[in-house]
């Protein structure tokens, strides 16, 4: 498996991470996997992964990274390492505006979370993107503060005031237009994070479909 290291490239006897220890045989047992199964999935022998566990061998990194793919977890899990915790609070004065293909936006919301929160402004005009079609993964939402706004989703069109509201599958295909010579402003939020937020939800004015 070329995945894992050696079985004798540990650090060697003795505890120089011993609060690792407890952790791989907590996860193992937390996958239902046996000794021999957990063993087989990160190329170790179960005996090995046995001294491993309880502290007569020190991992490696190259089978800590192992041992958290065959747990489907991460090192910094497998290490007890804690997260920093994240700010709930995202200030006015920390929105900076961005363009992507002529749509500004703001973050309004933090990093790292499972939904990004973004505040809009469509432009209307050439620069609107109205033909750019979306398909993806995920779900969205969007609140419009003023302006007029067009959505189309698969063949159905709408047009949106301020105070309306849509929250639609992404993988309905979708277009979003601004209806008003002013462009529209709203608030939009979605679930995908593995997209940056332009890319996602602006696109880059080059492709119909992402």
């Amino acid at each position: 498996m070329s995945a894992s290291a050696p079985e004798g490239s540990e650090g060697g006897e003795g505890g120089e991470l011993p609060h690792v220890s407890p952790k791989l045989r907590e996860h193992r047992r937390r996958s239902g996997l046996t000794l021999e199964a957990a063993a087989s999935r990160a190329g170790l022998s179960p005996a090995h992964l046995s001294r491993l566990e309880t502290g007569r061998r020190t991992p490696s990194l190259p089978m800590l990274l192992a041992l958290a793919r065959a747990y489907g977890t991460t090192v910094s899990d497998l290490l007890g390492e804690v997260p920093e915790a994240l700010d709930p609070i995202v200030r006015a004065d920390r929105m900076e505006p961005q363009e992507a293909g002529g749509w500004t936006y703001w973050r309004a919301g933090g990093s790292g979370r499972a939904m990004q929160a973004l505040r809009l402004h469509v432009p209307a005009g050439p620069r609107s993107q109205e033909g750019l079609v979306r398909v993806h993964p995920g779900e969205e939402w969007l609140y419009v503060l003023r302006g007029r706004l067009r959505l189309a989703l698969g063949e159905a069109v709408h047009l949106l005031g301020p105070g309306d509201a849509a929250h639609f599958d992404s993988l309905t295909p979708h277009r979003i237009a601004a209806a008003s010579s002013g462009g529209a402003d709203l608030l939009f939020l979605h679930t995908l994070m593995q997209s940056g937020a332009a890319a996602l939800c602006l696109g880059d004015g080059t492709t119909g479909v992402h």
